[in-house]
């Protein structure tokens, strides 16, 4: 049995993803993981981990990686859900 990996495409530059701002439909731009803005070591956890103690419900259980994203234009910061790919 071969056991695959899942990671975030974006995280790892696999895909790009430029999402519209719902304040003023400007483009967004990708920060990151949302959880690497929590405290000065949450960029070294690992993402398992730090979804358990995240506030979103049920985070832990989804193949998904959290990522902020803020507006070009007026600032607007959105967390999005970005789903984690099979290697």
């Amino acid at each position: 049995m071969v056991n695959h990996m899942k990671a975030c495409a974006l995280c790892n530059g696999i895909v790009s993803y430029k999402g519209m701002c719902a304040k003023c439909g400007d483009t967004t731009v990708d920060q990151g993981r949302y959880h690497d803005y929590y405290d000065e070591y949450s960029p070294y956890m690992d993402i398992h981990e730090i979804q358990f103690a995240d506030g979103i419900p049920n985070s832990s259980c989804t193949d998904t990686c959290l990522h902020l994203f803020t507006c070009k234009r007026c600032g607007e910061e959105e967390g999005r859900s970005i789903d984690m790919v099979e290697f």
